[in-house]
């Protein structure tokens, strides 16, 4: 099998736009009804130099999953404005048990591709198995491979490997000639693990991988919206706000601190300290106030005052964010 030569990386931004919520009716309250105001989000990054939108193809309960790729692929094509040459649409294959072989991930590629009405930018990996079926990622990796052989990616990126997986991922594409252009773990003043604790900043840098971050604003805990006397989301994240909120107010409050300083919001001023840290955060949006608040987080940069303070209180918060129990070593 031969394959195209991907050490040429992509051009991504300094953030992007995570699409989990999109037709998630469990944890985010989709309803179909806000298609219209997705639209809106849509444009409105994009135009405003967002150019990656993260999805997956698990994404969407029940019988709407695979609807964030389905709303992707419409938005991108009925979309005219600024940088729509520079639009990269990312989506990560899920690490199904039934997913064993090479050609299951080249086939379940092939249906995002067919929901999102054109090849995929940047195909990944969803998790890596190396906590429960390690002998899977192998061919698992092998279908992101083909994919890309048979014109149906561009590039190929991971999502929550540790730097051990990381290294033997990179050697298996390096002996292929290949690439790794991006790895995403979650990562926010709330969870900082693994890219502190583990090192894996450094080790993305030595290997010319870019890192994404997801959940930067931690579900919504580091916007400012929240206090610990509520009131609070409804369903899970409302139980998740209920225990970390009285543990976090420390880091909140300088949070609140520097983003009266600089005019800015807690969740502006949370997202510009991930760009400060060299990746790339991946907020959500749901309505196109919240994408114009993400945005407003470009276009200036914390001082090192500031982001030592935010660190600072960051070390010392008695909270954490939940890991990915996928997360590897």
């Amino acid at each position: 099998m031969s394959a195209p030569d991907l050490r040429s990386p992509l051009t991504l931004p300094e953030m992007g736009c995570g699409t989990w919520a999109w037709g998630n009716r469990l944890l985010w309250g989709y309803d179909p009804a806000m298609d219209g105001e997705l639209q809106q989000v849509f444009d409105h990054c994009l135009s405003h130099g967002v150019t990656l939108f993260d999805s997956g193809d698990s994404y969407g309960t029940g019988r709407l999953n695979g609807r964030s790729e389905v709303l992707l692929g419409q938005f991108a094509q009925s979309y005219t404005g600024p940088n729509r040459d520079s639009l990269c649409l990312a989506t990560k294959l899920a690490a199904y048990p039934w997913r064993l072989t090479a050609g299951s991930v080249v086939k379940a590629g092939a249906a995002s591709v067919e929901r999102l009405g054109r090849p995929i930018d940047l195909a990944q990996m969803h998790w890596s198995t190396a906590n429960y079926a390690p002998w899977q990622e192998g061919p698992f990796l092998n279908g992101l491979m083909e994919l890309c052989a048979q014109g149906k990616a561009q590039a190929i990126g991971l999502s929550n490997f540790g730097p051990k997986r990381l290294k033997l991922a990179h050697q298996r594409f390096q002996e292929r000639g290949l690439a790794i252009a991006t790895l995403q773990v979650q990562y926010s003043l709330l969870s900082t693990y693994p890219v502190t604790e583990l090192g894996l900043k450094d080790l993305c840098d030595e290997l010319g991988i870019r890192l994404i971050a997801y959940s930067p604003l931690a579900l919504g805990l580091l916007t400012g919206k929240y206090s610990a006397q509520g009131p609070f989301p409804s369903g899970l994240r409302g139980l998740l706000f209920r225990r970390l909120l009285p543990k976090i107010q420390p880091l909140l409050d300088v949070l609140g601190a520097i983003a009266t300083h600089r005019q800015k919001t807690s969740a502006q001023v949370a997202l510009n300290w991930c760009i400060c840290k060299g990746t790339m955060p991946i907020p959500g949006a749901k309505t196109l106030a919240q994408a114009q608040q993400n945005t407003d987080a470009l276009g200036w940069r914390l001082d090192s005052g500031e982001i030592e303070a935010l660190d600072r209180a960051a070390s010392r918060s008695e909270g954490r964010m939940v890991q990915n129990n996928f997360q590897s070593r």
